[in-house]
């Protein structure tokens, strides 16, 4: 996400200018310093870190990446009731983006006067508003900076010189990245160094948030399970409201959470409080003169959800903010088809997110069970199985959530849901379909009562008929048929054949996308409610294969990162060998050639110019040294075999190599160097921490994998995690697609087993 006439991306240093030599070490020292600020991030993002351990390292990262003293990272909240500007922005009466940042994680001397949580308006004037609007990397400095809307806390701190970029996450501005510092100003071309950052961090906290929406469908599904396991067991409506209101806090609130009955007189009873802050009422008690504009009478006006999303700006709010609260929602509660209650939820930040109301209705739908039990002991055997039902649909969901959260490959996820369906709906199949671009379905998933196998997974239907797959291919929304002798096409063929009377389908969406399609199938007609009932399933479906998808996007992302810091390697070594060694060796000769027909009477001088060109001689070897570690010519030229043999020669240790590989065809040549490094560093721990005396090194072929055993017989003891380089060479390992495993026993020597694809992906 390079800035435009920004420059270079990340890992690709500027050329330099003509008639300069190579880069400088200064230069090469900031190549290896991203691509290990990068490597470091990547491999956050691959072991599923929390969202707040990822926004940390993000601004750890982005400081020490630009050398800047103060950096953070923040959320943006868009206001409401404005029109969606360029870029995604929201944009007010002067074209500016209007909202509030929110801090995530701040870095150096931003944590204290900036620190987590920490509140700031979009301000006209500043960097992150600069940036916002126009959607690139924006820089203040100097009096810019200094007379901004934030001049009192920068001059504070001392700092001269901002750089803020966006930070877009599924083509959407999620928040805005900040790095300042107290010199007079960044180097020229950090904007480009920044956003190429950024785009890493984006995907980062991407896949972070996907894993905490991930955990917070878990949590919510066991909210659900336990309350449903509660009035399933008998247990008191007291009991199940206080619960309910207390899950309700824990999963939506953040204030205050209450359950509320409507009473005719006109009156309210509140029946659960939990929560910081409490209305003047105790439970149990009538609530009486409630606000018209409040929660509590609008529900009971429309019958539907309402939202407050900042009680500071409605009329009659007041009472709300004195107990802490920004904004709220409340949910109606409906019993027997008649309004019964409410339930509502209060945060004292805000506002909440929109579907919180939807996603509540599982819970009144509990609630609403528990009452319609006390309510009608007639009814209790047919409540219980409803519970059952209901518990068996949770525990389905759960376990399916559990997969997903698991990042199990997605043909086990499609398997595991076309079952669990099958057995919890019991329809005569269930079917699990991807659709494809050229108005055709793959089947995906599939599950029978009988065992017989209509349509294989892998079996292509063409679309186009009077049929749910098409249907919804057409809608985008949820379709029936109740008479399928009546419809057509590919689909409709196998299942008149399975003798199928009824099916329902329901859409499968990824990232806003339709993806493909659940369908169930009976010889009966499906209940009313079979559409409602799949789409939590759908939803999960979803949510596993866009992270499948994202997670194949990072593996690309790391193997170029490997791939572009080999590539700096090699061109490093050929410019030192080709630029600064042939300087070397030529400046040395001639030194030699000025002794020869240096003046007899002038002995001194040619001394001093003899011991000055055996200093040069040296340098050019301790260079040659260098270029040979940063990339091995004999690796290059004669492949892993020799390459390896030269290392075995050159230690300091009694070595046995062992090279069990054809040479023909030579290996992929990013295996061959993952492979040399990882000897190589082996090695270099033995000779240096182990104190070893033996080490045997063997690398053979197994099937369609090259495996590398480097054991030693030094003291043990060696842990990757306290900094060894073996953390970077395992980060190459698994960026190729394969493993490396530290075995290190006190007393016991060190094993380092490593596999590596022959064939890369």
């Amino acid at each position: 996400m390079s800035a435009p006439g920004t420059g270079a991306g990340v890992g690709q240093p500027a050329a330099a200018p003509a008639g300069r030599g190579p880069p400088d070490q200064t230069r090469l020292r900031q190549l290896v310093d991203e691509q290990a600020a990068l490597r470091r991030l990547a491999a956050l993002v691959a072991r599923g870190a929390r969202a707040a351990e990822v926004f940390s390292v993000v601004a750890d990262e982005l400081a020490q990446f630009i050398g800047a003293e103060f950096s953070f990272v923040s959320r943006v909240e868009l206001s409401s009731g404005h029109r969606p500007g360029p870029e995604g922005t929201t944009v007010g009466e002067h074209g500016e983006p209007e909202g509030t940042l929110v801090v995530e994680a701040s870095y150096g001397r931003a944590r204290d006067a900036v620190p987590v949580g920490f509140r700031s308006p979009l301000l006209p004037g500043s960097v992150t508003v600069a940036a916002l609007k126009t959607g690139r990397p924006a820089r203040l400095s100097g009096d810019q900076l200094a007379k901004g809307p934030h001049g009192d806390l920068t001059g504070r701190l001392g700092l001269r010189a901002a750089i803020a970029t966006p930070i877009v996450v599924e083509s959407r501005f999620w928040g805005v990245a900040v790095a300042a510092t107290v010199r007079a100003d960044f180097p020229p071309g950090t904007e480009s160094r920044l956003a190429d950052f950024t785009e890493l961090a984006a995907t980062a906290i991407a896949n972070a948030e996907g894993e905490k929406k991930l955990r917070e469908l878990a949590d919510t599904q066991a909210a659900l399970r336990r309350l449903a396991t509660l009035i399933a067991q008998g247990e008191p409506p007291e009991a199940v409201f206080a619960a309910t209101t207390r899950e309700a806090l824990r999963h939506f609130g953040g204030g205050t959470a209450r359950l509320i009955r409507y009473e005719p007189d006109g009156t309210s009873t509140l029946l659960a409080n939990e929560g910081t802050t409490g209305p003047h009422v105790r439970v149990g008690e009538r609530w009486e003169g409630y606000p018209p504009t409040g929660l509590t009478a609008t529900v009971r006006r429309t019958g539907r959800a309402a939202y407050v999303d900042d009680y500071r700006e409605i009329p009659g709010g007041e009472p709300y903010v004195r107990e802490g609260l920004r904004s709220a929602v409340a949910t109606p509660i409906h019993v027997n088809g008649g309004l019964w209650g409410v339930i509502a939820v209060g945060s004292g930040h805000g506002p909440l997110p929109r579907d919180t109301g939807h996603r509540m209705t599982d819970f009144t739908d509990l609630v609403a069970t528990a009452v319609a039990n006390a309510q009608d002991r007639a009814a209790l055997e047919a409540s219980r199985d409803e519970l059952a039902r209901l518990v068996r649909e949770q525990a389905a969901l759960h376990r399916v959530a559990t997969l997903v959260a698991r990042a199990v490959p997605p043909e086990q996820v499609f398997a595991a849901v076309t079952a669990e369906v099958g057995r919890l709906l019991s329809p005569d199949f269930t079917l699990m379909s991807r659709y494809d671009q050229d108005d055709a379905a793959m089947i995906v998933g599939a599950w029978t009562i009988s065992g017989a196998d209509p349509a294989p997974v892998g079996t292509r239907l063409s679309l186009g008929g009077n049929d749910v797959h098409t249907l919804v291919l057409q809608t985008g929304r949820s379709a029936r048929l109740d008479d399928y002798s009546k419809a057509s096409g590919m689909a409709a063929d196998i299942a008149q054949k399975a003798d199928v009377a009824s099916a329902a389908g329901v859409p499968i969406s990824v990232a806003g996308r339709l993806w493909g399609i659940v369908v169930i199938a009976s010889a009966a007609e499906l209940p009313a409610d079979t559409e409602a009932r799949l789409a939590d399933f759908t939803e999960l479906v979803g949510t596993a294969v866009g992270n499948a998808q994202s997670r194949a996007e990072l593996d690309a992302s790391r193997t170029r990162i490997v791939a572009a810091a080999d590539q700096t390697r090699r061109r490093i070594e050929r410019d030192l060998h080709d630029g600064i060694q042939q300087r070397l060796v030529s400046l040395g000769l001639e030194l030699r050639l000025a002794q020869s027909v240096a003046p007899a009477s002038l002995p001194g001088v040619a001394a001093e110019m003899g011991r000055i060109a055996g200093e040069l001689n040296a340098v050019v070897d301790d260079l040659r040294e260098i270029a040979r570690g940063i990339h091995p010519a004999i690796l290059s030229e004669g492949g892993l075999r020799p390459a390896l043999r030269t290392l075995g020669r050159r230690a300091a240790v009694d070595i046995e190599v062992k090279v069990d590989v054809d040479p023909i065809p030579r290996l992929p040549e990013p295996i061959e160097v993952a492979a040399y490094y990882v000897v190589s560093e082996a090695l270099t721990n033995a000779t240096k921490h182990a104190q070893a005396s033996f080490v045997r090194v063997v690398v053979e072929e197994r099937g369609d994998s090259l495996h590398l055993s480097i054991r030693d017989d030094g003291v043990g003891g060696a842990d990757p995690a306290c900094g060894s380089g073996l953390i970077g060479l395992r980060d190459r390992a698994e960026a190729l697609g394969g493993s490396l495993e530290v075995n290190s026993p006190p007393g016991a020597g060190t094993v380092v087993a490593v596999e590596l694809p022959l064939r890369l992906r």
